[in-house]
């Protein structure tokens, strides 16, 4: 039973962290790309380690409860693999389930969201300022910024992909926790409950494939070894 406690601890606090880290780049993005003055200089190396750490425990702290007799983590499904018990129909259950996805899931998912929209606001505003320009002839510091925006933007495309695959391999997963949640957990067959699980605990393996195709230094890099 230690094996498989330990085994669902790591997939909640590594799940949850995923989806913090997201919305922490999101935010990232965004005053990036909306509000480029106000974020040259603020965000240092040793800023940047804080707020991962933050991360962390946050994870953290969502991860531990279960130990701690505020829900567990049990066997799932069929019974190949281990997470929280999101089944069983107690207040104590229900609270925990209730509380880990509004602060770990969509409160995230809203501020995402929210980055994303003025993120799309910015880029489309930026793209009639530089089309204005160049009818009425355009200036070097123009062109600098409007090349540097379209750097960033490409950085805030990347992520974006990776927020959505990782938002769409949760979602089934997500869907059966709060069916459960709901008091239907008897509508849910082993399959119902592992299939989801394994889908949305594979997505750890997007990201590295997705840089390796889309980030330029990725690429440049394997070019360089395909020469070699």
């Amino acid at each position: 039973m230690a094996s498989c406690e330990l085994y669902a601890f790591c997939g909640a606090l590594f799940g949850i962290c995923s989806m913090i880290t997201l919305m922490v780049i999101a935010v990232d993005r965004y005053f990036v790309i909306t509000r480029p003055l106000a974020s040259i200089g603020v965000l240092s190396k040793k800023r940047a380690l804080l707020i991962l750490m933050a991360a962390w425990v946050y994870s953290l702290g969502w991860s531990l409860p279960p130990f701690f007799g505020w829900s567990a983590y049990v066997p799932e499904g069929l019974l190949t693999s281990c997470t929280w018990d999101y089944v069983t129909f107690t207040p104590s259950v229900r609270a925990y389930t209730m509380l880990l996805f509004t602060f770990v899931f969509f409160i995230p998912l809203i501020v995402i969201m929210y980055c994303y929209f003025f993120i799309f606001r910015a880029i489309r505003t930026t793209n009639r300022a530089v089309t204005k320009i160049n009818c009425t002839g355009s200036t070097r510091d123009s062109i600098k910024s409007f090349r540097r925006l379209k750097n960033e933007w490409k950085m805030a495309k990347i992520a974006l992909i990776v927020i959505l695959l990782y938002v769409i391999s949760w979602s089934p997963y997500s869907v059966v926790a709060l069916t459960a949640f709901a008091g239907y957990a008897d509508f849910l067959t082993p399959y119902m409950n592992s299939v989801p699980a394994v889908i949305a605990k594979a997505s750890a393996i997007h990201n590295p494939i997705i840089y390796a195709i889309t980030h330029p230094k990725y690429r440049s890099i394997r070019h360089l070894l395909n020469i070699a």
